[in-house]
C-alpha cells in the first residue's frame, strides 16, 4: 500500500469545499540485520526487500550475488515496521562496522553517518562513451512517466528508473524518497541478477551527492534528472566518471559533467 485517503479544505477562489485527497504514505522502517537494530529508514511502503538490498550494497555491507533470507519482525496496519535480514557474518561488508545511529529520513541518504569521512567512496572511474540523443530521453522519460502510478493518484512520490544501453526499461520504483526510489531500482536488478545490464538512471527530481555515490557503485556511468544538480553532486560525478543531465525536460536538458556526445 502507497497511498492513503485523508480529508482536506479545499479552498478555490475564496471558495470552500471538503475534499478527499491520495496522499503518499511515509512510513518508518527498522532494518535489523542478525536481530541487532541497524537504522531506522522513512520510506513508502512496498519493494521493502529491493529497498533493503540496494541499501545494504551501497553500504557495502551485503554484496553477494545470492539474496538473503529476511523476516518481517512487526508490521502495523499490514504494513512492516520491523525487517531482520539474516547475513552470515563473514559475508558482512566493511560498510557493517559503520553502524548508522540516526534516524535516516526520507529526504536524505546521507543523514545517519557517524562523520565525514564514512561518505567518502572509492572506486575506478567509470567510462562514458556513449552518444545521448535527445529524443531517446525523452522517450525513456516518457516511459517512466507512464508507470509513475503513485504519483498520478497523489503528486507526492519520487521515481527512479533504471535502462540498459537499448533504452529498454529494467526497473522503475515509486517511494516519497528520492534515494529511497533508487536504492529500489537498484535492489531489484541485484535481486535479478541484472544490474551489469545498468546503463542509464533516470529521476524524477533534483540529484544530489547521495544519488551519484548509489549509482557509481552500481557502475551506472550516465544519470538524467529532471531537475536540479547539487554543487557536490557536479564535482563527484566528474571525479567519478558519470555523465550528470540536470534540468530535463521537454528538449531542453543542461549536462554537467562528463559530457558525453550528442546525436541527432
Amino acid at each position: 500500500m502507497q497511498t492513503n485517503t485523508y480529508q482536506g479544505l479545499k479552498i478555490t477562489n475564496q471558495l470552500q469545499q471538503l475534499t478527499k485527497d491520495n496522499i503518499v504514505i511515509e512510513a518508518a522502517l527498522q532494518i535489523s540485520i542478525n536481530k541487532n537494530p541497524y537504522t531506522v529508514v522513512m520510506r513508502t511502503p512496498d519493494n521493502d526487500i529491493d529497498l533493503i538490498r540496494g541499501l545494504l550494497y551501497a553500504e557495502d555491507i551485503y554484496k553477494h550475488k545470492d539474496s538473503f533470507k529476511w523476516n518481517i519482525e512487526k508490521e502495523e496496519n499490514n504494513i512492516p515496521t520491523i525487517i531482520n535480514i539474516n547475513i552470515p557474518k563473514e559475508q558482512l561488508g566493511k560498510g557493517y562496522l559503520n553502524k548508522r545511529t540516526l534516524l535516516s529520513v526520507s529526504s536524505c541518504g546521507i543523514c545517519g553517518k557517524k562523520e565525514l569521512k564514512d561518505i567518502q567512496v572509492s572506486g575506478k572511474k567509470l567510462s562514458t562513451k556513449t552518444a545521448i540523443a535527445i529524443a531517446e530521453i525523452k522517450d525513456m522519460f516518457c516511459k517512466m512517466g507512464d508507470l509513475q502510478n503513485t504519483f498520478k493518484a497523489t503528486g507526492g512520490s519520487h521515481a527512479a528508473a533504471i535502462f540498459n544501453k537499448n533504452h529498454k526499461l529494467l526497473s522503475i520504483k515509486e517511494d516519497i524518497g528520492r534515494h529511497n526510489a533508487v536504492d529500489k531500482t537498484i535492489g531489484d536488478l541485484l535481486e535479478n541478477n541484472h544490474l551489469k545490464e545498468a546503463r542509464y538512471l533516470l529521476v524524477s527530481g533534483r540529484v544530489s551527492y547521495e544519488i551519484i555515490s548509489k549509482a557509481f557503485i552500481a557502475k551506472i556511468p550516465i544519470i538524467i534528472a529532471v531537475s536540479a544538480c547539487s554543487s557536490l553532486a557536479i564535482d563527484f560525478a566528474k571525479e567519478f566518471g558519470i555523465c550528470l543531465i540536470g534540468f530535463t525536460r521537454d528538449s531542453k536538458m543542461t549536462i554537467y559533467a562528463n559530457t558525453a556526445s550528442l546525436k541527432n
